[in-house]
């Protein structure tokens, strides 16, 4: 019973927690509830020190072997009399890599700090018989909260009183507007969060009325409390490229330490020195460990957050950007971020007629029924409507109101005008039991009219008369009939209805009450709003499906209103199913994972619920994106693997637990936003393809040297500077690759695929063995002509040569790199261009020679260097021709 407040008697809630109604807690029990139940805040993790994130970074496979690799370098180096340099090298990587993680980390800020943002700095409560302001940190279990409009309410509480209460809870349930609220008993065992109408959340603004409540819940036992507690129990979702990434590095780690134990053990057996021998080990593991691959990948991710921005999207975690573009579900919240989260009147009749808002009339074609429906429910509002200039305007107030002042003001009829022409006087306001209010207007001929609105029931319950084509007669059963009718009709789209009712007197009575003037009123027609699809969602989610995403809603508003919504932009098709939470919740784990993908709409559900749906979705495999803008929708922000959450009407918690925030709350953006992290993964993969051909072609080359014992063809530091300088520029400027032009006409990546596809393997084969076989056939050159100095300086000089032209071929796996101009990526031109100049710099300046160990070339041997550093774009491109460069399972 303890979370069931709203099933239970206010007295007997008051007895539990020892407290008067009307005297609240005194100064002592609050002191003893506070030392038991601690502050009214949420508590926070232990935060990780920068410390912590750093070594954090040196925990892979490919680090751990280069570091291995950078001390044996530099214990041999010292043996040798050589130094430390490449020793140094090696480290310096290492930890440029890790400061740029350690970054990254410590910049994703902790949700618990938005959620406490969230608490009312001050209350009102009643303690020793006095209305007492104190900080909501303060607030115990037993208080007896004062609440009024405008007030944040600062923790759980069970209502004792609501008079013409309402309350927003939106960011907490999902409902798009206010909720009614009294201090009824409510029967129900299990009601969700968004019909306890006699409780009142922690968080939620009071927009309408006063009341009074007992606190049932502090902290973290309040509803966001709950949300909280599963925020630090949700575990941060591993990124599939984290993943294949981590994968990379246990194989090469493996094949690296394999083929090093091999080389050393076969060239001891040829009678070779122990020390060279595993100088030519550490040659080795340094040529198969891409060092420079995850410094290109981040750094690659990192130039596509610049972008995004570009594209109203901030992504807060680099690898984000990557998941965005193999998201294969997108699961949105509905309120404000399908819609406009703004109530707007869509339609209204009258009589016969009925007026399309969206398509509204000129205001001279109005009839005279259209105008009173109009005039009537105008008068019979408390919004205020606020004119700026340049013909903007503002207005304030309840949504239900504001969108009829919005309405009319669409057809030229102005609240603040109608105002003065005719006066209030006299007003009923609205309750929650008689669901209506009425005003009391004095009209140009000095008689008095009264204008109600509220429930279609309780309007026609108070209606004598009906108002058709500017006449006035009885009501019958059959008016009756075709007004319930329409309103049923209304109700079907989803639309919240209100009738409108009104009657001329020629005096006031004596006393203005409900029995006096809601009595024989002339009923004058409905109006029919909602909370819209934003316009351009529709198109949003045609594309979402042509990329072969499949767009889901989650809401915690009403299923008719959420299927109606879900059907007009598209989301929710024939043959659909929708589902609710309470359906939800009486499904367990194993039902729900399994009918998952029946289901497009998720209808008036809680945070608990969409955790569980999204780990349905993952559960097939799916990449999922979730978005949202309330505290309810935080949890599952973090669960999913993409949270997407809205910068403008987003609450601070959403954002803090998502991956990616929309800067202008564009659902449309989330589909730029997938194309660019497809374009993104495409432009890695071409990255990735590079490194590892180059560095397969390096091992390949030591390796044959090796088993033929003629040598060590190159030395650590010479393989250092190719990978470092001519590999990472170019793989880096790959990044800046346009999209395909069916980057969105194509379906997501199987997550199951990983990098290594048939014809990504096929590419990487024969790739690196035609620049290992090339940069062999240099060294043989060379060794031939000038001993090994001019061996490893030609092996090292078309090493470096031909994969700044084999980059060319990267561009596409089935065009040749002559279809693409070498104009259409600038920036891998310039980096070509100062890859060779650092080239050149190594094999042509004295001091430089020096230090790294090669010597001068005359004109022969720079002819040779030419011809084999072109063999592998003709190779390529004869692969190409021969549709041999890639598998059918690749774009």
């Amino acid at each position: 019973m303890k979370d069931r407040y709203y099933s239970q008697p206010v007295e007997e809630i008051l007895q539990q927690l020892k407290v008067s109604s009307d005297r609240g807690l005194s100064e002592d029990e609050v002191k003893e509830r506070l030392t038991r139940y601690g502050p009214n805040q949420l508590q926070s993790q232990k935060q990780k020190t920068l410390l912590m994130m750093f070594f954090e970074q040196f925990k892979s496979i490919m680090v751990v072997i280069l570091l291995i690799a950078a001390v044996v370098s530099g214990v041999i180096g010292v043996m040798e009399g050589e130094g430390l340099v490449e020793a140094f090298v090696i480290l310096a990587i290492l930890v440029i890599n890790a400061v740029i993680g350690t970054v990254q980390e410590k910049k994703a800020q902790s949700s618990l700090d938005a959620l406490n943002k969230m608490s009312s700095p001050h209350s009102k409560v009643l303690r020793e018989g006095q209305v007492t302001e104190i900080t909501s940190t303060e607030i115990v279990p037993g208080d007896i909260v004062v609440l009024d409009t405008g007030d944040i309410i600062p923790a759980d509480l069970r209502l004792i009183e609501a008079v013409n209460m309402k309350v927003q809870e939106s960011a907490l349930t999902g409902e798009s507007v206010p909720v009614e609220k009294s201090e009824e008993v409510l029967e129900a065992k299990e009601l969700p969060l968004g019909d306890r109408d006699n409780m009142a959340f922690s968080t939620s603004t009071v927009t309408y009325g006063r009341g009074k409540g007992v606190v049932v819940g502090t902290g973290m036992e309040t509803e966001v409390g709950k949300i909280a507690h599963m925020l630090q129990n949700t575990q941060d979702t591993e990124t599939p490229m984290s993943k294949r990434l981590g994968q990379l590095g246990k194989v090469l780690g493996y094949v690296a330490l394999g083929i090093c134990v091999f080389i050393f053990i076969i060239g001891v057996l040829y009678g070779n020195h122990w020390l060279e021998m595993l100088m030519m080990a550490v040659s080795l593991a340094v040529a198969a460990i891409p060092e420079g691959l995850q410094i290109v990948s981040t750094i690659v991710l990192a130039i596509g957050v610049q972008r995004l921005v570009k594209l109203n999207a901030i992504v807060r975690t680099l690898p984000s950007v990557e998941t965005l573009g193999s998201v294969t579900v997108i699961c949105s919240d509905k309120t404000g971020t399908l819609t406009q989260n703004k109530m707007t009147v869509v339609e209204g009749w009258t009589g016969g007629n009925r007026i399309d808002f969206r398509n509204p009339p000129l205001p001279e074609e109005l009839d005279s029924d259209e105008q009173m429906l109009l005039q009537s429910s105008l008068l019979c509002t408390d919004a205020h409507l606020k004119m700026l200039s340049g013909g903007e305007h503002e207005i304030a107030g309840d949504p239900t109101e504001t969108a009829i002042v919005d309405a009319a003001l669409g057809l030229k009829m102005d609240k603040n005008e109608l105002d003065n022409r005719f006066p209030r006087v006299e007003e009923v306001p609205f309750d929650s039991e008689r669901k209506r209010m009425s005003t009391i207007n004095r009209m140009a001929d000095g008689k008095f009219r009264v204008n109600l609105k509220g429930g279609l029931d309780e309007v026609l319950a108070v209606s004598t008369r009906i108002l058709i084509h500017g006449k006035v007669r009885p009501v019958t059963e059959e008016d009756i009939e075709t007004i319930k009718e329409e309103n049923q009709r209304m109700a079907q789209s989803a639309l919240r209805v209100l009738a409108v009712a009104y009657k001329d007197m020629d005096t006031l009575p004596d006393e203005v009450s409900t029995e006096t003037i809601e009595k024989d009123l002339i009923f004058v027609g409905l109006l029919g709003m909602i909370d819209p699809a934003r316009p351009e969602v529709v198109e949003a989610v045609k594309k979402c499906k042509t990329a072969g995403i499949r767009p889901v809603m989650i809401t915690g508003d009403h299923k008719v209103t959420a299927v109606a919504i879900a059907g007009e932009i598209g989301i929710y098709n024939e043959g659909d199913k929708a589902v609710t939470g309470t359906d939800v919740e009486e499904m367990d784990d194993d039902t729900l994972y399994r009918d998952v993908e029946a289901y497009s709409v998720y209808a008036r559900v809680a945070p608990e619920h969409k955790v569980r749906i999204v780990k349905a979705w993952q559960s097939h495999d799916d990449i999922v994106a979730m978005t949202g803008d309330g505290v309810n929708d935080a949890p599952a922000l973090k669960q999913a693997d993409i949270g997407v959450s809205m910068g403008v009407v987003g609450t601070e918690v959403a954002k803090e637990a998502s991956d990616v925030i929309l800067t202008d709350d564009n659902f449309a953006t989330i589909v730029s936003a997938v194309e660019e992290g497809r374009r993104i993964y495409d432009n890695i993969l071409k990255a990735i393809q590079f490194l590892l051909s180059a560095n397969v072609g390096e091992v390949l080359l030591i390796f044959i040297a090796s088993i033929a014992n003629i040598g060590n063809p190159l030395t650590p530091i010479l393989i250092l500077w190719i990978n470092l300088v001519t590999d990472s520029l170019p793989a880096l400027a790959l990044s800046m690759d346009p999209a395909d032009k069916d980057v969105m006409t194509r379906k997501p990546r199987d997550p199951k695929q990983g990098f290594f596809t048939r014809g990504m393997i096929r590419r990487i084969g024969y790739q690196g063995a035609t620049i290992g076989l090339i940069s062999l056939a240099a060294y043989i050159i060379g060794f031939k002509d000038g001993g090994q100095p001019l061996g490893q300086t030609m092996a090292f000089a078309v090493l470096g040569f031909s994969q700044l032209l084999h980059v060319r071929n990267l561009h596409s796996n089935r065009r040749s790199s002559f279809q693409t101009s070498i104009f259409s990526n600038k920036s891998l031109l310039g980096a070509i261009f100062l890859s060779a100049l650092l080239l050149f710099a190594v094999l042509v300046i004295p001091g430089v020679m020096e230090i790294f160990g090669v010597t001068a070339m005359d004109g022969t041997h720079w002819l040779y260097v030419g011809l084999l550093s072109l063999v592998p774009i003709v190779v390529v491109e004869l692969m190409k021709l021969m549709k041999f460069n890639h598998s059918k399972d690749e774009y």
